[in-house]
């Protein structure tokens, strides 16, 4: 009789990971970046925009040893995270919010990190390799991760920059997890399979995929709801449709995606309303119930005032008297954000009552920002509410 073969560490982890839920495994070499000039360059471009942080941890990113030093592999993982498939009717109404299906259950960070530490505690349980210097990472650490999963076999970068698995799709998170011994690497995706299709680049309802794999994220969507902290340039408002929360867009017209698999995961099974969100009835939410509506949710990551924000932008755009009594609170409320944005929604809205508001809500307001709102929302062909400058586009970055 032939003896079994003694279970390798390689096997071993691919089976653990799965156990965990993750779909996707792959083990690299840790070496320095090969993409990080491509990054750089993106960085000199501007198109991270406002976001700062990744100018600061840019060095950090030309080689995962910089997070730890002993690290010798680098395990990729890949966990699903699609459920359901929205509603078009729903999906349609502009008085219903849209939001991004990752943040329809809980906050996937956490999910993952525990999930991750997990793995790493059974590794060093049953193979006492190395020193035990292990570092999980989910987006937030300084990795160029989607370089490192298409090192790993994970895919290759779609158009949209988005990285994508034959024939898993691209609704996957991805994780990491560095390890300070060595597993046998797998071999990096070599094909691209995109080809001449283009169809994430049309269907961008701002042009934010300015060139193949490359994306200007001050005009992503994803960006104007969620990293941006400031006011939302008043050309994309109109393009933003009703998204509150994240985009999918360019992922749901992607062919890859018809056969993705659904996710086990229970964490991210859709929260009671959070797939078509009644605008009316969350445009009123007070702090209170935002901390209650949102703990362990992606979305508390907004805080209330982005939150609102992107909110009054979908009435603006549904552009219904019906919306005029929420958007006449968000006028009055104590965020000068929220009130700038109900602003312009309310000029978006040929009513009466609209104007009235907002020349009431003139006389007493003090934020300058929100005065010129309103005056270009009483005034639309003045000067005011135009961004006919590049020092207007700039300031909000």
């Amino acid at each position: 009789m032939l003896s079994a073969k003694p279970e390798t560490p390689e096997i071993w982890i691919r089976q653990k990971a799965e156990e965990l839920g993750f779909g996707l495994v792959g083990f690299a070499k840790v070496a320095p970046s090969r993409t990080i000039g491509i990054y750089q360059d993106w960085l000199r471009q501007g198109y991270a925009g406002a976001m700062e942080y990744l100018e600061r941890h840019a060095e950090l990113k030309e080689d995962p040893r910089h997070l730890l030093p002993e690290a010798q592999t680098l395990i990729a993982l890949g966990m699903h995270y699609q459920t359901d498939d929205p509603d078009p009717v729903q999906s349609n109404n502009p008085a219903l919010g849209r939001v991004s299906r990752y943040a329809w259950g809980d906050d996937y960070h956490q999910v993952l990190r525990a999930k991750l530490r997990e793995l790493s505690d059974g590794i060093q349980q049953k193979f006492r390799v190395g020193d035990g210097q292990h570092r999980p990472c989910v987006d937030t650490g300084p990795l160029l991760e989607r370089e490192l999963a298409h090192h790993a076999g994970l895919g290759w970068f779609g158009k949209h920059s988005n990285l994508i698995h034959w024939p898993q799709g691209s609704w996957f998170f991805l994780a990491e997890l560095l390890v300070d011994f060595p597993l046998t690497p797998d071999a990096p995706f070599t094909r691209v399979d995109c080809g001449s299709c283009t169809r994430c680049i049309e269907a961008c309802p701002t042009d934010a995929i300015v060139a193949d794999r490359t994306v200007d994220a001050r005009r992503c969507i994803s960006y104007l709801t969620i990293e941006l902290k400031g006011a939302i340039p008043q050309e994309l408002r109109t393009r933003m449709g009703n998204w509150i929360f994240g985009c999918d867009i360019c992922q749901e017209v992607c062919p890859w995606n018809r056969n993705a698999p659904r996710t086990s995961e229970p964490a991210f099974q859709p929260r009671s309303g959070f797939q078509h969100p009644e605008l009316l009835e969350w445009m009123g939410m007070n702090q209170e119930e935002f901390r209650r509506r949102f703990r362990k949710s992606p979305l508390k990551r907004t805080q209330r005032r982005g939150l609102l924000r992107n909110i009054a932008v979908a009435l603006g755009n549904w552009g219904s008297p019906k919306a005029i009594p929420a958007l006449g609170k968000g006028l009055r409320d104590t965020e000068p954000l929220v009130r700038q944005h109900a602003a312009w929604a309310l000029g978006r809205i040929a009513a009466p009552e609209s104007q009235r508001l907002l020349q009431h809500s003139l006389v007493a307001e003090t934020d300058e920002a929100v005065r010129r709102e309103i005056r270009g929302s009483l005034n639309p062909h003045e000067s005011t509410n135009r961004l006919d400058s590049a020092s207007d586009f700039s300031d909000n970055y």
